[in-house]
Formats: C-alpha cells, structure tokens, sequence
C-alpha cells in the first residue's frame, strides 16, 4: 500500500506541478498588489481631475480596503463550500470588470462604489489563493510557498508604482485602471488551464467525481492514484464562521484575530506615514519618499527570507522573531535619522521584517486549521486585519493632532508588534483536529499507478 494522501503531499519532494501552482498563486498576489494600489498611484491625478477635497480622496482611498475587508469575510469563505478554484475565478471576473469600469467612471461617487468592488475580489483572491498554495506545498516548503505569496504582492506594488508613473504621463490616470483590469483579466485563462482545485477540498466534500478529479491532479504531480475514497460520516453542516469559535478553536482563532488587526495595524501606519513622518521629523520630502519606497523595496526580501527561514525552524517561532525585530526597528527609526544614511538602511530593514510579519500570518494561519474550514478562518482572519489597516492610520493622524511626536507614535507601535510577539505563546500550533480530512487522509490508500 501508498502512504496516505496528503504524506504524498507533506512528506515528498515537490514536483514541477506544485510549485507551478505556487507560481500561479504569486502571480494573482502580484496582480492584486497593482489593484489595490491603482487609487494611491492614481489618488494626485484623479483629484486634480474632478477637483477633490481631502476627505474625499481619502474615502477613494479607503473604499478598496472596505471592499478587500468584506471580500475577505464575506466571498473567501465560500471556497470551502463550492471549491477554492471556482471562487478564485468568480473573484478574478469581478475584480478585473471592476477595473475596467473604473477606467470608465465619470465621478468620484461612481468610482468609490467601483474600488469597494474591485476590493471584494481581491479580498476574495488573497485568501483563497494563500490556502492553495499552502495545501500544494510540502510541509518543508509550505513556509516559503506562502511567503512567496507576500513577495508577489510586493513585486506587484513596486512593479505597478513604475508603470503607473509612466501612463500617467503619456495617457493619464484612467489608462493604469485600464491597464490593471485588462491584466486581471488575461490572467483568467491561465487559471483556468493551471490551476487545479484543492486536493484537501475534493477529500473533505466529496463532490460529484471526486475520485476522477483527485487522480487527474495526481497525475500531473508524478503521485500514485487513488483508488476510491472510504467510507465516512458526512461533513458537519456546521462548519463556518461558528466552526472557528467551538470550544477546540476558540483560543486559535481569537489569538490569530488579535494577531492580524495588531500586525495589519503596524504595517499600515508605517506604509502610509512614514514619508510624511519622516519630512515632520527633518527630512526633506524627497528624502521621506525615498524612504517610503525603501520599505516596499525591503518588503519584497522580507517575505522570501521568512520562508527560507521556516523552511529551518518552526514558524511561530520565526514570526515571533520578526514581530521584536520590528518593533526594535521602529522605537529607534525616528532616532536614525541624524544620518540620512542610516536612516535609509533602517526604513529598508522595517520594510523586510514588517512584511516578513504579515506573511508569517498567511503562512501560520493554514496550518492551524483544518481544509474544512480552513479558507474561512483566513478570510475571517484578514477582514480583522483590514479593519486595523483601516483604523490605524487615521488613529496616527488624530494622535498627532493632539500633540504626539512622530517618535511616540513609532515607539506605540513598537509596542504593538511586541505584544503581538508574546500573544503567539497562546497559539496551538499542532496538526489540527479534522471535520473529516484526518480521518479520511489517515485511511485512504492510494491503489497502483496512474495509467
């Protein structure tokens, strides 16, 4: 007899396939990086166009994180009813005709409605695409499978700022909108052709040709066959958003909800202040851009070296790490500015580790739960990070109206990112308690070769 099922998956060298899906899924983040931030590169541009107050690119701003926080709550939990690849795509169409309609918008009503669209895809996208790559990779490389994940939305963010400067200038800003859906768009047929649905999804549910499907997968990994699925009880109609908060998930899920508003809080206060920040701490303004785009430059390094690292030692353990290196970062960052230097080198350091910490969250957060609830609890997971992303920054912005320096407000959330350190020695980090995939991986047996 084979091993079971997933020991295929965790314990084998990953084949071509595998990490083609991985590859699949960095793209999707890359693409998403470039969605979610078209209304910052665009913001100058559209508000010199329609004549827009401060507030009102503000709420331009924020619609596609509202959009990406109800996506992530309200879409992504879907994957683990009807599939992870259904979902994915249904989110890539609503994504990419939202982008499009955006390059058509003729107001600023018409395009907040069209970003907060935008974002319910993309929330839905992020999500389900994290949980796929996690469940192709092995249990070596899960760890930087996700974290490649991260890198994408990195690359895609810098790769997009670039492109954005240039179609500025040459078409204007509804081209960037044009482009960014026309992009989305073209990716839906490569998802279609290389991205197969999850393996632990097709065990769980059992849905009509299971066992055909399963063996198509397996055949393009180089895996044995399964000969036919076991019997079992079926799935609890309870599984979902209550499944997360039963007395054997209640701790997890309550300590990676606390984990994701404090991290997601933390890396968007030093994403959109720190250029600002730094300009009320002496810098000149090119010098505070210079390092803003220094962080999103570190970002891209941060995740990739996370997942190398977890490739070694034990993830929350790593992600630990990075969460007191950052907080270290940020107390003496305002303080490193005496030498402009130096200054640049620490603003790429926060970038490396801040990014590191948000992807040690999408790689820990699969691990931890089971596939039959497993893309609810990470959807569920960023909608509570989006909610920090959204609050902190204007929490930053109302401290310092009331009379706090740029160096307390790093040294707060210093402290953030150090509680969070300590909130992970609550987390149960073990193989988790199945609805069904344990049982089920534990006694189907895989039956000859393919064919």
């Amino acid at each position: 007899m084979s091993p079971p099922l997933r020991d295929l998956i965790d314990d084998r060298p990953m084949s071509g396939f595998q990490w083609s899906v991985v590859a699949v899924c960095v793209l999707l983040n890359m693409l998403d990086g470039f969605d979610v931030l078209v209304m910052a590169f665009t913001g100058k541009a559209v508000s010199a166009d329609w004549g827009l107050t401060g507030a009102e690119l503000g709420l331009l701003l924020s619609a596609g994180l509202v959009g990406m926080a109800a996506g992530s709550m309200f879409i992504a939990p879907w994957a683990d009813r009807l599939g992870r690849r259904p979902v994915v795509l249904g989110c890539l169409a609503l994504a990419s005709a939202a982008m499009l309609l955006s390059a058509a918008s003729q107001s600023a009503a018409q395009l907040g409605v069209l970003r907060a669209f935008t974002g319910l895809g993309i929330g839905g996208i992020l999500a389900t695409s994290n949980v796929i790559a996690a469940e192709y990779a092995s249990r070596r490389w899960r760890g930087l499978a996700v974290s490649l994940n991260s890198t994408g939305y990195a690359l895609g963010a810098t790769i997009g700022g670039l492109l954005a400067a240039l179609l500025i200038g040459q078409y204007g800003w509804r081209s960037v909108f044009l482009a960014g859906g026309l992009a989305t768009a073209a990716s839906i047929p490569l998802v279609w052709w290389r991205l197969p649905e999850s393996l632990d999804f097709l065990l769980v549910r059992r849905p009509p040709r299971a066992v055909e499907r399963i063996n198509a997968v397996l055949a393009r990994m180089g895996k044995p066959r399964l000969g036919e699925l076991p019997e079992r009880e079926p799935a609890p109609k309870g599984v979902g958003y209550r499944e997360l908060l039963t007395p054997r998930l209640r701790r997890t899920t309550l300590v990676l909800w606390a984990a994701f508003f404090c991290v997601m809080a933390g890396f968007y206060f030093v994403t959109s202040w720190t250029p600002a920040l730094l300009v009320e701490a002496g810098l000149s303004p090119t010098a505070g851009i210079t390092g803003g785009t220094l962080l999103n430059v570190g970002g891209i390094f941060g995740a990739a070296l996370l997942g190398l690292l977890a490739a070694r030692f034990a993830l929350r353990a790593v992600l630990a790490a990075y969460l007191v290196v950052t907080g270290v970062l940020l107390a003496v960052f305002i303080a490193s500015t005496a030498s402009l230097a130096v200054a640049f080198a620490v603003a790429a350091l926060i970038g490396v580790f801040a990014n590191g910490c948000v992807a040690g969250l999408y790689t820990l957060t699969p691990i931890v739960y089971a596939p039959a609830v497993r893309t609810t609890g990470v959807g569920t997971g960023l909608a509570i990070g989006r909610a920090g992303a959204i609050l902190a920054p204007a929490l930053a912005g109302a401290l310092l109206d009331g009379g706090w320096t740029p160096q307390h407000l790093y040294v707060l959330f210093c402290a953030v990112f150090v509680v969070t350190a300590a909130l992970l020695v609550l987390l149960r980090v073990r193989a988790p308690v199945d609805t069904g995939a344990t049982r089920l991986s534990t006694h189907a047996r895989t039956q000859g070769t393919s064919s």
